[in-house]
């Protein structure tokens, strides 16, 4: 029976048996990983009567749930609610008040009975009927609240969300009329200029967006900027953020802030001898120093939050108005956000960790709970410091809106693209706060792969499938609410997770992993939804193993495909041409995760990667080198074949070094393709030729470091960049033809 049981179990929760591999080949699941997956979910495996009342608890729970949390629709498309009520309700007339903001908007009757019966379950001597009543919504898209009433009573027998989605994402009137769009991407913490203080900050990016804007570009493609964390500035992966809700502050421009001319501390610190000290070697330094710089930046902006408060909130102004509606609107996540910086910031002071202060897990216990006495108590003891860190929140976000609407005023058909990572790390401020959501005895990854035999496990818990149902979604919707804000469009890091996640019991490898189903169809509505709330088009990241339940899904839902040029390859081994490309896509020569074209080219990756111990013995390195040889070949085959290249770069790629006019060229030739964006790095622009980030190392590689090796300022005083970028907007609009 426990055997049968557990079985049961691993279906209900959509946990896989079998998977097809990268390679094709059908695999199965391990007995032991479906069992700590499901440990994980909190499920007590090894106790049979334990699990045996947890089941039924759940059982009568999901029978005793009158209303859905969420009924989600697609606008135009027949729709059926869903009831499950006592027998008694059978033949009583029941009526429905659908309301939007407050007001009702829709009234429906009906009586049980009439309905289709599509099951029954007798709990606790009581027989539960489950019923569908078709309805004809007839609203707009949005979010509506649900009550199911009995006529005369006003406590209402369930309510839950209505969400009315359209039929697929937005995408700007441009793309809507076939216009190929192209633009830079940048890691913004990369960035170099004569006026930052040894980071990329939203500044940066408005003078990026004026000169591209100025050569033709229609956006401009950013690097997770979600929050990290700025008493531990050294964690600073922004694909392993503390909260995908709030934004990274590292990025504020501190010379921009309200105040900062006036505020006589902050002047007299900035403008001090070891300050000055500081900041130069914080800005001369060939890898971001984040320690430094966060250093700086709370220094500066703690005089300057203290000026706000005598200046603005004092005197009621606009901007301290302002300021208290955008903590209104946080609701309860900013507190908490604030208040976890707070604290890290408190400990770091008190010199309470000698050691690693990398979150809530090493915390004292009293400290480890979101809503622990300790914890209240604590927000109430340090009210002022947990409101600064709402405000530094307050300028990020004021700053990044200037920067989209900035980008309006230059024309952009898009402006920026942001990027949504796959998940929050262990020690975050989301799991922290809302540990009922994440399974944190798990960790997201890939499963083995071409580019990782091991497969992958990044340290990210995953949101648990059933309680996101049980929330009504609501931590998703503010995820791409939040995310679409002051943008054009959204990348979706990994967005097969929409579908499926790779969950990887703690402490095994990749390998010991499975796949853990998501309710696709919700999320991708939830999805569309608020992209056409905030008119934000979707970019989904699908390499890697991609199941064909999903690639059908993501183009019926206008979601822009990821086509990246050296994974387009047939099966003999030839590149397939950019005007082959799937026109929703957004295509690019090479990501953060890979090497720049000159590494590729000059086989510096693999250089690298047996110095740091990624590949090893002469077997393997001679194969790689084989490989890189022979695609190497191709490209130039394909390159010469479309006369993306002139003719005196030369056709034996034993002897065809990485040359501007070749890295240009390679450019140039996706810009002819067909795909509706395309996205190319700055690295390669410069011709740059360390990666930014080596996936599968931590400390062996100083990863999301490496800037830029040329001021900002002087990137478009080059010649050559300036002719490339003309030929690229050349290119894109012959394409758009």
């Amino acid at each position: 029976m426990h055997a049968s049981l557990i079985e049961h179990l691993v279906q209900a929760r959509g946990i896989e048996s079998e998977y097809t591999d990268a390679w094709g080949k059908q695999s199965f699941i391990k007995s032991e990983s479906k069992q700590k997956i499901l440990a994980a979910m909190g499920y007590p495996i090894d106790d049979e009567d334990a699990l045996v009342n947890m089941v039924n608890a759940e059982t009568e729970a999901s029978w005793f749930t009158i209303v859905e949390p969420a009924s989600i629709y697609r606008q135009g498309q027949h729709n059926v609610l869903h009831f499950k009520l006592p027998i008694d309700f059978a033949n009583d007339e029941l009526h429905i008040d659908i309301k939007q903001k407050g007001k009702i908007c829709k009234k429906l009757k009906f009586v049980p009975i009439d309905q289709e019966l599509l099951g029954a379950f007798e709990v606790r001597d009581m027989e539960i009927q489950h019923y569908a009543l078709p309805v004809d919504f007839d609203l707009a898209i949005g979010y509506y609240h649900l009550d199911l009433l009995e006529p005369g009573i006003e406590e209402p027998l369930g309510s839950g969300s209505l969400i009315i989605a359209p039929e697929s994402c937005y995408k700007q009137p441009a793309l809507e009329q076939g216009k190929k769009l192209w633009g830079p991407s940048v890691q913004l913490y990369c960035v170099r200029s004569k006026h930052n203080w040894g980071v990329g900050d939203f500044s940066d990016l408005k003078y990026l967006i004026e000169k591209v804007a100025q050569r033709g570009a229609d956006f401009v493609g950013l690097n997770p900027i979600h929050a990290l964390y700025p008493n531990n500035p050294d964690s600073c992966s922004p694909y392993s953020p503390s909260s995908r809700r709030w934004l990274n502050v590292i990025y504020i421009d501190v010379q921009q802030v309200t105040g900062y001319e006036q505020c006589l501390v902050t002047q007299k610190l900035v403008n001090s001898d070891s300050f000055q000290t500081q900041l130069n070697a914080a800005k001369s330094v060939a890898e971001v120093d984040y320690a430094s710089v966060m250093e700086l930046k709370l220094k500066a902006l703690k005089p300057l939050y203290q000026h706000f408060v005598k200046h603005e909130i004092a005197n009621n102004s606009d901007l301290a108005k302002k300021f208290a509606e955008f903590k209104l609107n946080g609701e309860e996540s900013l507190i908490q956000a604030a208040t976890y910086d707070a604290i890290q910031d408190k400990f770091k002071a008190d010199g309470r960790f000698i050691g690693d202060n990398w979150g809530w897990p090493v915390w004292p216990q009293e400290f480890q709970d979101y809503d622990s006495a300790t914890v209240v108590k604590f927000k109430q003891d340090n009210a002022e410091l947990v409101d600064f860190y709402a405000y530094l929140q307050f300028v990020a976000f004021t700053q990044l809106e200037e920067v989209n609407e900035f980008s309006k005023a230059q024309g952009m058909a898009m402006g920026t693209y942001r990027d949504l990572a796959v998940g929050v790390s262990e020690g975050s401020t989301e799991i922290w706060a809302n540990k009922d959501l994440y399974c944190t005895d798990v960790s997201v990854g890939a499963p083995p792969d071409v580019l990782g035999p091991l497969g992958q496990s990044w340290g990210l818990p995953p949101m648990d499938p059933i309680k996101l149902y049980q929330q009504g979604y609501q931590p998703i919707i503010d995820l791409f609410r939040s995310n679409m804000h002051a943008c054009g469009a959204l990348r979706i890091d990994h967005v097969m997770a929409l579908l499926r996640l790779w969950w990887v019991p703690k402490g095994d490898t990749a390998k010991e992993g499975t796949y853990v189903y998501y309710p696709v169809d919700e999320l991708l509505a939830i999805l569309a939804l608020e992209s056409h709330l905030n008119q934000c088009s979707i970019i989904g990241e699908d390499l890697g193993t991609v199941p064909e339940d999903i690639t059908g899904k993501l183009q019926e839902n206008g979601i822009h495909s990821y086509k990246v040029f050296f994974f387009e390859q047939a099966a003999d081994g030839g590149f397939y041409s950019p005007e082959h490309y799937l026109e929703q896509s957004m295509a690019t020569l090479t990501t953060h995760d890979m090497p720049t074209l000159i590494g590729y080219w000059h086989c510096k990756d693999l250089e690298l990667g047996k110095e740091l111990g990624l590949y090893s013995g002469d077997e393997l390195m001679q194969s790689l080198y084989g490989d890189r040889i022979r695609d190497k070949q191709a490209i130039l085959n394909t390159l010469h074949g479309h006369h993306s290249i002139p003719e005196h770069i030369g056709h034996d790629a034993n002897t065809v070094g990485m040359t501007q006019e070749l890295n240009y060229g390679m450019q140039i030739h996706m810009a002819k393709g067909q795909a509706a964006l395309l996205s190319l790095q700055l690295e390669d622009w410069l011709q740059m030729d360390k990666p930014v980030n080596i996936p599968g190392t931590s400390d062996e590689y100083p990863n999301w470091r490496r800037k830029l090796t040329m001021d900002l300022e002087d990137i478009f005083s080059v010649n050559e960049i300036n002719h490339l970028t003309d030929e690229l907007t050349k290119a894109r609009k012959q394409a758009s033809k």
